[in-house]
């Protein structure tokens, strides 16, 4: 590659690769290599750092817009990593001439969320640039969070179950009717939300891994527990509860709604004897009605992540995302 093209963003293959092969041969280290959501630090107490940046477009959507997003993005990673949110950053970069009504909204939307996930955002900083060198406003965070985490019983072993903690793909869905691209209407919202519900988890025993879904989707997390820890993964395709919007406008546009992007959803890998009692705090004390076991782990066959039945009875290879399915997403 010699420019980076839209695909280093998507979350798939192509980002991974680039991290792989440009970032790391600089920066390479034992906290950054794994490329996990936040990096777990060794301090007197262990905490959890993140960061990240949100570039989406349009910057409101049905469900959130950029502000929400933000924190909630911030807090997820340190959420699927075993951490309790505590502080967060927050960095603008504001294009000239973006209206101040829509800022006021924004930093409302920041406020509401923070408050809701329980952090703070301390410190911050703003850049101004000329107009037509930036699309309104583009954010930065960074995430601390107190590691409260087992170590004990994460071993991932065959048997263990797939979950996921709803319907996956709306997020995608409704950023897609917010930019009037395919003339959709419906009453969509994106899943955008903070993911506090699942912390406890961290504390019961058969909870062994855990990832929001964002870019590259369901199918894309997947892929990439499967490759990280040296396994195959089997999913069922009947048993993924995709939202009746996410559905038809996969149907409609003849895209794999497996990739479409979440921001409000999680995939949980779980011991064999334990899914159920993480099923039954999920549905009931975590607020995730449609949580479902959509498949389990086997010994990894050759070079396969993530083998898909289909509801055909067919069984499909399934990778993670190349090429940009959906730019701008978060």
């Amino acid at each position: 590659m010699k420019r980076v093209d839209l695909s280093v963003g998507s979350g798939g293959k192509a980002m991974r690769d680039f991290i792989e092969g440009v970032v790391l041969k600089h920066l390479g280290n034992h906290a950054l290599d794994g490329l996990q959501d936040s990096a777990i630090l060794s301090t007197p107490g262990k905490i959890a750092f993140t960061t990240d940046s949100f570039v989406i477009h349009p910057l409101f959507f049905p469900g959130g817009d950029i502000g929400k997003l933000c924190i909630a993005g911030t807090v997820n990673d340190l959420v699927v990593c075993g951490a309790r949110p505590r502080y967060i950053s927050l960095a603008f970069i504001l294009e000239e001439g973006f209206a101040m009504d829509d800022l006021d909204r924004v930093l409302e939307s920041i406020k509401d969320t923070a408050g809701a996930a329980g952090v703070k955002v301390v410190t911050g900083d703003t850049k101004v640039v000329r107009k037509g060198e930036a699309d309104g406003l583009y954010i930065n965070t960074a995430g601390i969070g107190e590691v409260v985490r087992r170590e004990e019983g994460r071993v991932i072993r065959e048997g263990d179950a797939v979950i996921v903690t709803g319907s996956p793909g709306d997020h995608g869905v409704a950023v897609m009717v917010a930019r009037n691209e395919f003339s959709f209407e419906g009453n969509v919202h994106s899943d955008c939300a903070p993911l506090l519900n699942l912390l406890p988890l961290w504390e019961m025993e058969g909870t062994k891994w855990m990832r929001d879904i964002t870019r590259g989707g369901l199918a894309t997390v997947v892929c990439e527990f499967a490759e990280e820890m040296g396994v195959t993964a089997v999913l069922e395709e009947g048993q993924v509860p995709f939202s009746p919007p996410v559905r038809a406008v996969a149907e409609i546009l003849g895209i794999e709604p497996l990739y479409l992007p979440s921001e409000g959803k999680a995939v949980i890998v779980a011991s064999a004897d334990g899914a159920d009692k993480v099923l039954d705090y999920l549905r009931g004390a975590g607020g995730c009605p449609e949580a479902s076991v959509i498949g389990a782990v086997q010994r990894k066959r050759a070079a396969v992540p993530v083998i898909l039945k289909t509801v055909s009875g067919g069984h499909r290879i399934l990778e993670s995302l190349t090429g940009e399915l959906l730019p701008r997403i978060c």
